[in-house]
């Protein structure tokens, strides 16, 4: 049995997951290839799964889990859906990779298009590799070298991206990894988010070299913090004032929060976007576009270069191009609601409870902050109480529920929870709700 009040680390209860992270440790850094997945935040066993069927995830010891993470938001149909799984297996069965240009290709280019308001688009591999490229390309376009970043906003491990604040709201960064050298993160400028004045600040200080803006278009990075009404919007305007551009970094909210993504919540006049996650329907794809007079610039059509050997690729091209086909109104309709229950259900648990915390929500993205204010950057996120969390997973973990590893992710939902996966939430919250309020005294 675990111990839920037991201040740090948890007993291994999953042997055959446990067999597994010992055979990996010994081979992969860390035991895992990506790190949340280590449960260095929670402690314990990482749990390996090994099937999943609609709302569940089965692990290496058999244990059934309602799915929360859905692979960090790709699995918007759930797991194995046999569309999805069908059009994989017919793309598979006339060839993996051809490198050379394919159908599929245009068909979910088409597609990224006819739900946003970029003009072209180009596809890659992962949501790392959008953004790298649709920085290269703004700095391209502009001529100018900085980039400004928010705290608490992630967009993959690139090396301009992997920044710390400086000691003032305008300095540039400072590098935020080992292997991150000073020359890579000197042309970033990081502030905090949802300020607009230190943004009108930086451009002040800085605005003749800052090639562009990037930030989530809704932050699920920090937990979830969405912008402040108007924010996205004032960001357009102080970019474009100075001749910058504005990059909406969409890999999470991209036809995940509706079926255009972010954009289709609160529509901004961006420059370029990027995506992944859904759009590959579970198999790696993603893609940055925007202007069509900047993404013009990119090679062969113009001198900012990119390439990638299975960029396009046949298979995810199908798993997203279906996926994206059956994400329809009702859909999104269905993962509100379903998001909306799930945090009342929550909430009511927590109050019951005594445990200060906050529900925040962007669309059907949500987590949950062990705080007692609101929380609106990343300085606020970090306040939370984290070992409240750990024994609220834990718990949730034992009775069969699946959340992020990590206080500082969001949750996501799939439109496969029904009444079944949305009962067995609710039986385990209250349990949880009293571990998180005995880890708190």
């Amino acid at each position: 049995m675990i111990d839920f009040n037991e201040p740090v680390g948890y007993p291994a209860d999953a042997p055959a997951s446990q067999e597994l992270f010992d055979r990996a440790a010994a081979i992969v850094p860390g035991g895992v290839n990506s790190p949340v997945r280590a449960f260095r935040a929670v402690g314990g066993t990482p749990r390996f799964m090994v099937r999943g069927e609609g709302p569940w995830l089965f692990d290496a010891d058999g244990r059934r889990y309602v799915d929360l993470v859905c692979s960090w938001g790709p699995l918007l149909l759930g797991h194995a859906h046999p569309e999805v799984v069908g059009a994989i297996q017919a793309a598979a069965a006339r060839g993996t990779s051809f490198g050379t240009p394919t159908p599929g290709e245009v068909d979910l280019a088409e597609e990224l298009i006819s739900r946003t308001a970029a003009e072209q688009v180009r596809l890659v591999n992962s949501g790392t590799e959008a953004t790298m490229s649709a920085i290269r390309l703004a700095r391209g376009f502009t001529g100018r070298s900085k980039i400004v970043k928010f705290a608490g906003c992630y967009h993959g491990h690139v090396d301009a991206l992997l920044a710390a604040a400086g000691s003032g709201v305008a300095t540039l960064a400072l590098p935020d990894s080992p292997g991150v050298t000073g020359a890579g993160a000197s042309e970033t400028i990081v502030l905090k988010y949802n300020d607009l004045d230190a943004v009108a600040q930086a451009f002040e200080t800085h605005g003749e070299d800052i090639a562009a803006i990037i930030t989530e278009a809704a932050a699920g990075n920090m937990g979830v913090v969405a912008p402040l009404p108007g924010y996205n919007a004032g960001l357009a305007e102080i970019a474009h004032r100075h001749g910058a551009l504005l990059i909406m970094d969409e890999v999470m909210t991209g036809f995940r929060v509706s079926r255009s993504g972010w954009q289709g919540l609160d529509p901004v006049d961006a420059d370029l976007w990027t995506f992944g996650k859904v759009m590959g329907g579970g198999l790696p794809a993603a893609a940055f576009g925007g202007r069509a007079d900047v993404m013009s610039k990119l090679a062969p059509a113009g001198p900012v270069y990119q390439a990638g050997t299975l960029s396009g690729n046949p298979l995810a091209c199908a798993a997203g191009l279906a996926t994206l086909r059956l994400a329809d109104d009702a859909l999104y309709t269905k993962l509100d609601a379903t998001a909306a229950a799930i945090g009342q259900l929550a909430t009511k648990a927590l109050a019951e409870a005594g445990v200060p915390h906050r529900l925040a929500t962007a669309g059907s993205m949500f987590s949950i902050f062990f705080a007692d204010a609101e929380v609106h950057d990343y300085d606020d996120a970090r306040r939370q109480n984290t070992a409240a969390f750990r024994a609220f997973f834990h718990s949730m973990l034992s009775q069969g529920v699946y959340l992020p590893p990590s206080a500082f992710e969001s949750w996501f939902v799939s439109g496969a929870i029904g009444d079944e996966a949305l009962e067995h939430i609710a039986a385990a919250l209250p349990g949880a709700a009293r571990a998180a309020a005995a880890a708190e005294s």
